[in-house]
């Protein structure tokens, strides 16, 4: 069945995208769930993570690996494993293995490890020799928030030391990182990670749909967007194009000239 083409809405980029990404976040889906996530909404998916060490445990992992491949959906091992990985000094051993099954993008984060920024580059450097890599800023404890100019610092050196994007943290409750403990946004913490890098080159990890719906308003339907749940893709494309209430307004401010 043909897509219906009788509203003019706002204009989306197709694939393979560098920008209006939209960045999955697998939690644990079993291969029928993601089979079945795929055939729904692969169109408007660029990025599918899998979160935390879960793929280390997925015992369907090789064949999620190939439907992903199969609907150019760019697979993302999550930093948490590469983390916990050089904690105990396996990076390589880590690398190596995301390398061998088939992997094409790794996350390099410091949210959980004591990691400095020098060890965090080091790091990064060395994933990039091999992958497409995102970097992540902003830490999981709101205890341990970094400044404004912080954010500003680390996006950017992130950016040189060989990130493709940079991901800002947010974690898959949207309580942390650039959203207060209510899921509120820190506009001064948004700024100061544009400033690092501009809006093209970020991900913003934005679960919930008031998040989506303030980053649209405030970037356009093209920014990108990270941890979305696999099952609200398609939730989000219709917020992108103004297709609900809370970025109706788009179907008019972003029609084309």
């Amino acid at each position: 069945m043909a897509a219906p083409t009788f509203l003019t809405l706002p204009e989306r980029r197709a694939k393979p995208r560098r920008q209006g990404l939209t960045h999955v976040l697998d939690k644990g889906l079993t291969v029928e769930s993601t089979r079945s996530v795929l055939a729904a909404a692969a169109p408007h998916m660029d990025v599918w993570k899998f979160g935390w060490g879960t793929a280390y445990v997925d015992v369907g992992l090789a064949e999620k690996l190939e439907l992903l491949r199969e609907h150019e959906v760019r697979s993302c091992l999550g930093g948490t494993l590469l983390e916990i990985s050089w904690s105990q000094g396996r990076a390589e051993d880590c690398l190596d293995w995301a390398s061998s099954v088939g992997f094409d993008s790794v996350e390099v984060s410091r949210g959980v490890a004591h990691m400095s920024l020098d060890e965090k580059h080091a790091l990064l450097r060395l994933a990039a020799q091999r992958f497409v890599v995102l970097s992540e800023v902003g830490s999981k404890d709101p205890v341990e928030a970094l400044t404004a100019d912080q954010w500003t610092r680390e996006v950017a050196t992130d950016l040189v030391a060989g990130a493709r994007w940079v991901i800002t943290e947010g974690r898959e409750s949207g309580t942390v990182g650039i959203y207060r403990e209510d899921g509120a946004i820190r506009e001064d913490i948004v700024a100061a990670a544009v400033r690092g890098g501009g809006v093209d080159k970020l991900l913003f990890e934005a679960p919930r749909k008031d998040q989506q719906a303030w980053l649209i308003r405030a970037f356009g339907p093209d920014v990108n967007l990270a941890n979305i749940p696999a099952q609200e893709v398609l939730a989000l494309e219709t917020l992108r194009l103004g297709l609900r209430a809370d970025t109706f307004d788009l179907t008019r401010q972003w029609q084309p000239a």
